[in-house]
C-alpha cells in the first residue's frame, strides 16, 4: 500500500473529523460509566492532530503515524491518550514505508500488544481491545474494508452487555453492564473512518 501525500492528508482529516463529529456521543457514553470526558479529550487530541496539517502529511506513512501517536499522548487526558497514542506510535514503528497487507497485519498485531502491555489489559475486559482484537482477526483472515468496518461497529456493540474489568468503568461493577464502552466506540469510529478514507485497497 503506497499512499501518496493527498491520501495521507485525507486519512488524517478523516480520523480527526470522526472524533470531532462524535465528541458528544462519546461524552454521553462516558458519562454513563466513566469520568464523562472521553469525547472532550478525544476531540482535543484530534483537533491538535489536524492542526499539524498540512505538514503532517508531508511525512512518510510510518513517520506520520508516529507523530499522530505522540500528539495524542501529549494532548489527550485520561487513559485514552496513552492507549490510543501508543497504538499509533507502535503501528508506525512497525511499518515499512510501502507496506503490503502482510506488513499491516503484523504491525497491527504489534501495536495491539503494546496497548495490552501499557493498559495491563486484554480482550474481554470492556476496553478498546474488544474492538482492536476482533478486527485484527478478520483483517488477518483476509477481510475487505467493508467487512473490517462492520466488524469494528459490531464489536463495539458487543461491549454493551459486558462487565467492565479494567478502567474507570470497572469501579461500577455490575452497573457497567448495559452500556457501550466509549473507548471501544471511538476505536470503531477511527477504523471506519480509515477504511472509508483509504477505500482499503491493500496489496496482498
Amino acid at each position: 500500500m503506497s499512499l501518496d501525500r493527498a491520501a495521507r492528508e485525507r486519512l488524517v482529516r478523516a480520523l480527526a473529523d470522526a472524533m470531532i463529529a462524535h465528541a458528544e456521543e462519546l461524552t454521553s457514553l462516558d458519562q454513563a460509566i466513566g469520568d464523562g470526558d472521553h469525547g472532550i479529550n478525544m476531540k482535543r487530541g484530534f483537533e491538535a492532530v489536524r492542526a499539524t496539517l498540512p505538514g503532517l502529511a508531508d511525512k512518510s506513512l510510518p513517520e506520520m503515524l508516529k507523530a499522530i501517536g505522540m500528539t495524542l499522548v501529549m494532548k489527550v487526558g485520561g487513559a485514552s491518550g496513552p492507549l490510543v497514542g501508543t497504538f499509533f506510535m507502535e503501528f508506525g514503528k512497525a511499518l515499512p514505508e510501502a507496506p503490503v497487507r502482510a506488513d499491516l497485519v503484523a504491525a497491527t498485531d504489534k501495536a495491539i500488544h503494546a496497548v495490552m502491555a501499557r493498559g495491563r489489559s486484554e480482550a474481554g475486559q470492556k476496553t478498546l481491545l474488544d474492538v482492536l482484537v476482533p478486527v485484527q482477526a478478520v483483517f488477518a483472515a483476509g477481510a475487505d474494508g467493508r467487512a473490517i468496518a462492520a466488524e469494528a461497529a459490531q464489536a463495539a456493540e458487543r461491549t454493551t452487555p459486558m462487565l467492565a474489568i479494567r478502567g474507570r468503568a470497572s469501579f461500577l461493577g455490575e452497573r457497567s453492564i448495559g452500556h457501550m464502552d466509549p473507548g471501544s466506540r471511538s476505536a470503531s469510529l477511527l477504523i471506519g473512518a480509515a477504511v472509508a478514507a483509504l477505500e482499503f485497497e491493500v496489496a496482498s
